[in-house]
């Protein structure tokens, strides 16, 4: 791998990719990395614990100055740690293409050559389990190489996953891998059980798990990523051994998955009664 490193976070929506990737961008600028993180989603709400006062989107600054008139230095917010913040944003809700704001930031930010000289770490945060169009851009435009799928043991969850595990195959003759699931859990019966099957069935490892922990919310609430609110409560603990199981990735355990069939999907994990 390069000494530049894009990663990035699918999963269904709600399942908490937001807050693994602030983690893991918190983590590894404390770690001396230099850390972009890019929130790929019309909300804007994905650096909303690193940054501090109002957000400045790619979209809204795209109106404000034009098309021709937009510059990076309008849209690039400093947070917390020294980590850089993209947030694309989106158009008044039912009035465009959330997906069109991803290109015109690639197309503002440079190709990873040029993110190569600012940046050790790019962490593409991206909506939900889209991966048509604009938001699928991370893979299909070299950028992302090593894509990780958060999600829970239930089923919608797992679904998802797998969805998303089909892109990475589409796009795996471009270079693009699949690093692994990371179980962020819900406290379900035989949650960890169902996750790691999964994970054989594609062909791919569970990175790690996060457990249940109520101190998230009240993280959120403060705009703090949890390993600074309280490093030793139970989920910062183990986003410690997140990073550090992503932060030594090899390149062997980067693979091509096997992404199951509606018919084998619903078989495996929503049988008929």
């Amino acid at each position: 791998m390069s000494s530049l490193r894009m990663l990035a976070m699918y999963g269904k929506g709600g399942i908490g990719k937001s807050t693994v990737v602030t983690t893991l961008s918190t983590l590894f600028a404390k770690a001396g990395k230099r850390v972009l993180q890019f929130g790929c989603d019309p909300k804007a709400d994905s650096c909303y614990s690193l940054v501090s006062g109002s957000v400045r989107t790619v979209m809204d600054m795209w109106v404000e100055h034009g098309e021709d008139g937009v510059r990076m230095e309008h849209f690039l917010m400093h947070g917390r740690h020294g980590i850089d913040c993209i947030e694309v944003g989106g158009p008044t809700p039912g009035s465009g293409c959330g997906g069109r704001g991803i290109t015109k930031a690639f197309e503002l930010i440079g190709g990873p050559e040029q993110l190569q000289t600012r940046y050790d770490i790019v962490l593409f945060d991206v909506l939900g389990d889209v991966v048509c169009g604009g938001f699928s851009a991370p893979m299909h435009a070299s950028y992302a190489d090593e894509i990780y799928i958060v999600t829970s043991g239930e089923p919608r969850a797992l679904f998802a996953a797998n969805n998303i595990s089909q892109a990475v195959k589409k796009f795996g003759r471009g270079g693009v891998r699949l690093g692994g699931l990371i179980g962020n859990l819900r406290g379900l019966k035989n949650e960890r059980a169902e996750v790691e099957r999964l994970a054989s069935l594609i062909n791919t490892q569970v990175v790690h798990f996060i457990p249940r922990d109520n101190t998230v919310s009240v993280a959120e609430r403060k705009r703090l990523p949890i390993v600074d609110l309280d490093p030793q409560c139970p989920a910062s603990k183990e986003f410690v051994v997140l990073y550090e199981r992503v932060a030594n990735m090899t390149p062997e355990q980067l693979k091509i998955p096997r992404p199951l069939l509606r018919e084998e999907f619903d078989k495996e994990f929503w049988p008929s009664e």
